[in-house]
């Protein structure tokens, strides 16, 4: 059997951890076994195939791509991503933040490549190159694992589940679906189709993987000190949120031992659910390399026994970029209680309302073209800060700023010094949490400045490229 290259550059080490089943390593690289036609997580439980029978490939989409199927038993389709590409700030690493996020489905290449501010051409040429496809394939597979997803955790049709996950006919489905996945989409299904209708519309209940130790205490505490009334609430360890005009319940599993988040989406439109999951898994830092980041942040002896006590600490993310950075705003030099209780204010006066009861969640938060000229008066805000928040909403509503993981960094955190009342510290905290950068350091936030004392600035650099969940140790004692 052929193959589309590149396969991953350090073939040696790959086997080792195949051949030691180590689950650190699933979804940073997949196994192709030559012999069978199938690719595998690193951690498959079956059989360990010779060495000169496999590939490993960075990507499931490019051992797709050179004709091996997805394994059914360790289903590496569902592995939680790599967080190579989040520490990574490059022009690749970008694409595929954009390509996982739906960016392709809604915009098509085209639309990514404008994002990315390069030619199409040149874009498939950089993935090629990193991956071995370009963006339709990876973009196909994505599609092809919102339609396992769907088809193994509802009732909907097949036709509905079909055109829900972006597929443009039924014959193209059930070929991708044959071809991914080594056989009909029908014999996915786990259990038999209920009496659904073929409305794409309900509440789904899925699991979302992550990688252990998980450290959910710190990360639903932080999540629930900050929660804005109207959007959020938490209740009894559940975070719910407001997601579009869609709720969204997050909860740690059952097991402390379980390698998952439990999920539950109640959506209008299934196939908005892909991107909701995405957001979702950035939101808790799914696809974090816990291991990798203790490891690196316990040689340090100031943080060693943080790290002891909170293993796979993770750093909040969002899932609006547009909505961070205005409670970012929001919470500059005040209180966390007084910043939630602006936004409260805010998404009261200029929010959405939700269609239909959803019991303390009323809103959506409001987008940038409300807040651009809205009155801001009586909220509790300052002249200066009504100024930045209708600073930062008309650069996101008319001057083409985004805020999101497809964005260059750099460019964000300069644009957004560039707005009146924009600080180092918002600049850091939004690249920290909306732009998902693992190496995000707010130095000059009081407390970490208090914490790391003289000299602190030479000690942070020890933590690159993990800076932003040193942050969350130091602020873990607030919590």
């Amino acid at each position: 059997m052929g193959h589309a290259g590149p396969v991953h550059e350090d073939p040696d080490r790959c086997y080792r951890a195949v051949r030691s089943r180590d689950a650190r390593f699933d979804g940073r690289f997949v196994t192709a076994v030559r012999t069978t036609g199938i690719y595998c997580r690193p951690s498959c439980p079956a059989q360990t195939p010779k060495r000169e029978n496999v590939l490993f490939f960075p990507h499931a989409a490019a051992a797709a791509a050179a004709g091996f199927r997805a394994c059914k038993r360790c289903r590496p389709d569902a592995a939680p991503g790599s967080r190579e590409w989040d520490v990574r700030g490059d022009l690749a690493a970008r694409a595929l933040r954009g390509i996982q996020s739906g960016v392709v489905d809604t915009e098509g290449v085209p639309g990514l490549a404008r994002r990315l501010a390069v030619s199409e051409r040149h874009l498939h040429r950089i993935l090629v190159a990193e991956i071995g496809v370009g963006p339709l394939r990876l973009a196909r597979t994505r599609r092809a694992q919102t339609a396992r997803m769907l088809v193994e955790h509802t009732d909907l049709p097949l036709s509905t589940v079909a055109f829900s996950a972006g597929f443009a006919s039924i014959r193209q489905f059930n070929d991708v679906m044959a071809a991914e996945f080594g056989c009909p989409p029908s014999q996915l299904r786990r259990r038999p189709a209920g009496a659904a209708s073929g409305e794409a519309t309900g509440t789904l209940t899925l699991r979302l993987p992550m990688r252990l130790p998980f450290a959910a205490g710190p990360l639903f505490a932080f999540l629930g000190a900050r929660v804005v009334p109207g959007v959020e609430d938490t209740t009894d360890g559940v975070y719910r949120r407001v997601v579009d005009q869609g709720v969204v319940e997050l909860e740690p599993a059952p097991a402390a031992d379980a390698a998952y988040v439990v999920a539950r989406i109640d959506v209008d439109d299934v196939r908005r659910v892909a991107s909701v999951v995405a957001r979702c898994r950035r939101l808790l830092d799914l696809d974090a390399d816990p291991v990798a980041v203790d490891e690196a942040l316990s040689a340090d002896p100031m943080l060693r026994d943080s790290v002891a006590a909170a293993p796979g600490i993770r750093v909040p993310g969002a899932v609006d970029g547009f909505e961070l950075a205005v409670r970012a705003i929001l919470g500059q030099q005040v209180s966390v209680a007084a910043a939630h209780t602006l936004a409260g204010r805010l998404v009261e006066r200029c929010g959405k309302p939700l269609t239909g009861a959803r019991g303390a969640l009323t809103h959506a938060f409001p987008d940038a073209a409300a807040i651009a000229d809205a009155d801001l008066d009586g909220l509790g805000l300052t002249g200066g800060r009504i100024r930045t928040l209708r600073a930062l909403a008309r650069a996101v509503a008319d001057d083409g700023l985004r805020i999101d993981p497809v964005a260059d960094r750099d460019d964000v955190r300069r644009q957004l010094l560039a707005l009146p009342g924009v600080g180092p510290w918002t600049a850091d905290y939004v690249a920290m949490r909306a732009l998902g950068d693992p190496d995000a350091f707010p130095a000059t936030d009081l407390v970490i400045a208090r914490a790391l004392g003289p000299g602190g600035a030479a000690r942070a650099e020890q933590w690159r490229p993990w800076r932003a969940y040193a942050a969350m140790h130091i602020w873990k004692g607030l919590l």
